[in-house]
């Protein structure tokens, strides 16, 4: 795949620091991210996801679904070359752990 095909991503944590950028095929999948995120996590930050199903990705204030595409969630609003795309990152611990605490 030719090199100006690939999109560039970086990835914002909540406390304002990022992961990334690294670059991906418009063919990677949602689900790939998310276990990138989850690999390259920083090891010092609190609230780390367990598993890439504990981690929500947002892009132009849409939650992006496990099977779309890269290609498919980048919104084409006069894309600049060469220009990161940054992706929000929400950590929501999985519903079963929720749960616990109800009666």
């Amino acid at each position: 795949m030719p090199e100006e095909d690939l999109v560039e991503l970086k990835f914002r944590l909540a406390d304002g620091s990022d992961i990334g950028p690294f670059r991906y095929s418009p063919t990677s999948t949602v689900a790939m991210l998310k276990e990138r995120i989850v690999s390259e996590w920083p090891k010092d930050k609190k609230n780390a996801p367990k598993a890439a199903n504990d981690i929500k990705l947002i892009s132009a204030g849409k939650i992006l679904e496990n099977n779309k595409t890269v290609g498919q969630c980048r919104v084409p609003f006069g894309e600049l070359p060469g220009g990161v795309i940054t992706m929000h990152v929400v950590v929501q611990p999985s519903l079963t752990k929720a749960k616990t605490g109800t009666s």
